[in-house]
């Protein structure tokens, strides 16, 4: 890992209130149909199949009727200092400097090794054991924004990094400063379609946008903040124990 996290002028980021999440899955499936996730030909195989999002659900282990229960998405971590960067032996992921700060994947050049997610201590990257499949018919409805990756190679969420091309550009055109994008101007699938409002993005760097005054909330928090990787996603929650809980959840998961 990187001495230290790299300063970034723009911070693109995502805050997600667990209290307003249902659990319901839509962020996953506007994701998948945003980035053309393929879909694993048995589902049986559930350790094999491709999501760039995963919902997990955490409780406080009590019984009813003290029993409580949230659910917290949980994309990449685009993390300012990520571990799954140096260890990578073709430079098929990068962290971005300039553009926002996304943790880079870069399907072309990755030969499949899975160093990059033996690093992810999120376990936010998923390896494609099969070419991509869709039911007859669903290849149409592809998006043409976003390419299909082959199997042999890793994957994983990119907040959609092509909507900020587009936004980007549409700055551009308009005789605007590309690098200073109003929130409502590039948002991921999986924010836009959360029907609870749970997911909140925009730059953690702007006081202007929502994400950085939740990010600096007594109620937020960050995944495994003490291996010293700075993600770019927060979690807010008023409930004192889903905090506490929540880095231990992740390491059973790890174990499990």
């Amino acid at each position: 890992m990187a001495s230290g996290p790299v300063e970034l002028k723009i911070r693109w980021g995502m805050v997600i209130d667990v209290d307003k999440c249902t659990g319901c899955g839509a962020c996953m499936t506007a994701c998948q149909a945003e980035n053309n996730v393929g879909l694993e030909e048995n589902f049986s195989k559930e350790h094999r199949a491709i999501s760039w999002i995963k919902v997990r659900k955490l409780d406080n282990g009590k019984s009813f009727p003290d029993y409580d229960e949230v659910y917290m998405p949980q994309p990449c971590m685009q993390c300012q200092n990520p571990p799954c960067v140096p260890v990578c032996p073709v430079v098929a992921t990068e962290k971005g400097v300039e553009d926002g700060g996304f943790v880079s994947q870069i399907a072309p050049r990755c030969i499949g090794c899975r160093y990059c997610m033996v690093a992810c201590p999120y376990e936010s990257r998923a390896f494609n054991w099969h070419d991509p499949v869709w039911p007859e018919g669903m290849e149409k409805t592809l998006t043409p924004n976003t390419s299909t990756r082959m199997r042999g190679v890793v994957e994983k969420c990119t907040y959609c990094h092509h909507r900020y091309t587009a936004a980007r550009a549409k700055a551009y055109e308009e005789g605007r400063d590309p690098n200073e994008l109003g929130e409502d101007e590039y948002i991921p699938a999986c924010v836009e379609k959360c029907p609870s409002g749970a997911l909140y993005f925009g730059d953690l760097n702007n006081p202007e946008h929502t994400v950085y005054t939740l990010s600096h909330s007594e109620n937020a928090f960050r995944l495994l903040e003490k291996i010293g990787a700075e993600p770019q996603l927060y979690y807010i929650s008023e409930r004192d124990w889903v905090q506490k809980m929540a880095d231990y959840h992740l390491e059973l998961k790890r174990k499990g």
